[in-house]
Parts: C-alpha cells; sequence; structure tokens
C-alpha cells in the first residue's frame, strides 16, 4: 500500500501508517508485531512477557527475521513499586544492545530508563493516562507521547479522562508529539485523531483478534461478540483503575473491595497475571483478569494483521474524503 500519510509518527518511526500497536502483556509478540510492521504500521514487543533477556533477544531476533523492514519496538512496563523493577533492568540492556529503534515506556515515571536509552538513541515514546502525567514526561525528556483515555483496556488511570478529550487537549498543551489511544478502532478515529492535532493512534484490544495474535480463536470468538459494554474497571480501591473483561475474575475483585477488603493477599490469586495468560492460552475467559476496552465492539472477524491495517488506512481515507466534502 502506498504512502497516505504524513506525520512525526511516519517520518521519525520510518513506518507508512501512524498506527501503532501497544506492547499488550502476554499478546506482543513477534508474529503479531511483524505482521503489523509489514503492513505498514508498527507495533512493540511487551519486555516482561518474556521470562529473562535471553528469551526477550530471541524474540527480537525473530521478528527481525519475520519482517521485512525491522521498524518494530519493544515495550518497557516500569512498576510503582521499585523492588519490581529489577526484573526489567537486564531486559532494558537487551534493547539497547540490539539497537531497538524506539521505545514505549509506560507506568512509572521513565526518568532512570532515559540515559541509557538516550545513550543507545534509541527513540522514546512514554504512555499516560492523562495531560498532566504527559506534561511531566515532556519536562523529563521524551521524544513523544501516547495519552490513554478511559475507553482503554488495561490502566486508564483515576481520572478516567475520554479519549476525546485527551486528544483534544493533548495537542494544544504539549510541543512534543502527542499519539492518541483509548478505544481506537477504526479509520476515522485515526482522521479524527489526526484533525485534533495528534500524530497517530494507538490500539491495543482491536488487535486481539488478528490472526497473527496467540489467544485461542475461542477468545477471539468472546472478543468479536462483544458490543463494548462488557468491561469493568477494578482494582479502585487500590488507585489501580483497571480495566478488563466482566468475568468471574472481576466479578471476585469488585466482590472483595466492595465489602472493603484491604489484605492483597486475598485479591493475589485472582489478579496473578498467569491467569490470564491461561484465558488467552485455553480460551476459558472466565478466569483472570483480561485488559479488555471498549474498541473490542469494533472487532467483527479474525482476520490477517494487514487486513485490520489496511481496512483502517481506507477508512480514515474516506472519512478525510467525508469530511472535505462537508466543509464549505
Amino acid at each position: 500500500m502506498q504512502q497516505v500519510f504524513d506525520t512525526w509518527v511516519t517520518r521519525t518511526l520510518g513506518i507508512r501508517h501512524p498506527v501503532l500497536i501497544g506492547g499488550m502483556m502476554w499478546l506482543g509478540r513477534a508474529e503479531l508485531v511483524a505482521g503489523v510492521v509489514n503492513a505498514g504500521a508498527t507495533g512493540f514487543i511487551s519486555a516482561l512477557t518474556f521470562s529473562d533477556p535471553v528469551a526477550l533477544r530471541d524474540e527480537i531476533q525473530k521478528c527481525r527475521d519475520l519482517t521485512e523492514n525491522g521498524r518494530f519496538g519493544v515495550n518497557l512496563y516500569i512498576s510503582t513499586r521499585p523492588d519490581a523493577n529489577e526484573r526489567l533492568l537486564p531486559l532494558l540492556d537487551v534493547v539497547c544492545d540490539e539497537g531497538i529503534p524506539f521505545v514505549e515506556t509506560s507506568g512509572a515515571k521513565p526518568t532512570a530508563l532515559l540515559p541509557k536509552l538516550r545513550e543507545a538513541q534509541v527513540i522514546i515514546i512514554h504512555k499516560v493516562p492523562a495531560v498532566r502525567y504527559a506534561l511531566s514526561a515532556e519536562k523529563a525528556g521524551v521524544d513523544a507521547v501516547i495519552v490513554v483515555g478511559a475507553e482503554c483496556g488495561g490502566h486508564p488511570g483515576h481520572l478516567m479522562i475520554g479519549t476525546m478529550i485527551q486528544g483534544g487537549l493533548a495537542p494544544r498543551k504539549l510541543s512534543i508529539p502527542v499519539i492518541l489511544g483509548g478505544g481506537i478502532g477504526t479509520g476515522s478515529q485515526l482522521a479524527a485523531a489526526l484533525a485534533m492535532g495528534c500524530e497517530g493512534v494507538l490500539m491495543g484490544t482491536r488487535m486481539m483478534v488478528a490472526e497473527e495474535a496467540v489467544p485461542h480463536d475461542d477468545f477471539k470468538q468472546r472478543v468479536i461478540s462483544s458490543d463494548g459494554t462488557d468491561s469493568v474497571v477494578v482494582e479502585t480501591s487500590m488507585k489501580n483503575h483497571h480495566r478488563v473483561l466482566h468475568n468471574d475474575a472481576a466479578a471476585e475483585v469488585m466482590e472483595l473491595e466492595a465489602r472493603g477488603v484491604d489484605d492483597f493477599e486475598q485479591y493475589r490469586p485472582i489478579i496473578n497475571g498467569e491467569e490470564a495468560w491461561n484465558a488467552f492460552a485455553t480460551g476459558d475467559v472466565s478466569r483472570g483478569l483480561i485488559d479488555f476496552g471498549q474498541s473490542a465492539c469494533f472487532a467483527d472477524a479474525i482476520e490477517p494483521a494487514a487486513t485490520i491495517i489496511e481496512n483502517m488506512v481506507n477508512d480514515a481515507k474516506h472519512a478525510a474524503e467525508l469530511l472535505a466534502n462537508r466543509l464549505l
């Protein structure tokens, strides 16, 4: 497909379409990322999905073998608990040693990672749930920000600001490029984001149904059946707002929170990440806190990543033409 867009994302990241696929835990693997890259967009391998630096290095090499140009990144999730980041630092070394061109940092402030990434000449895109945090990241020296709205799967932040507000406000407040995420699943939304001054969009849940994505087909069919109303926000009592599929596990967490339980050990077996991986692997969606954004309503078939991206680009072009025809 020919070059259609000219934004900071396409120019700086060296891709055709200003569409990024987030580094989703368990799902950010070589096959999905490569499928997106070969379609002219890009994505992020999830570093913490892999057990050790050797496994991450092998996944990076696999992705290079599968891609035509190697224009992909790695997600580095930074925990608010310093002790939890001990596992991240050796993975950061792999990212720098392997010459990864850009990263998606997320979670806590990326300040501690910046010197090493800068030394390795890695482009740093930091993901935040509100403009106030984006301003802080800009001050810290990141190259661009992804601002996600409350519709996103995963962690929309406790302020729960909608994507439309984020997209309209962030480009006005920041001097660095803004990429918009949260509930994104169509080309018309891409066109709208660009019209608001954003440089591209980020998708997550929408790509769970890609043929290259690892979830079991039964899980993908569950995504396809969604009308966008079947996610809930849990862990609010922990100030760790988490938008997930409304399943048995989410109901258990909500029940504990409603009773005012503050003993984390009672939550641990329910929110253990391995439970989510089991859901992806087996198709049993009753267990595990499964990141699940409202853009699931746009997933209507199991298709190759290239088809999803191509349809999105064509939809964006159509939306732009429709708008042009309505302007006096």
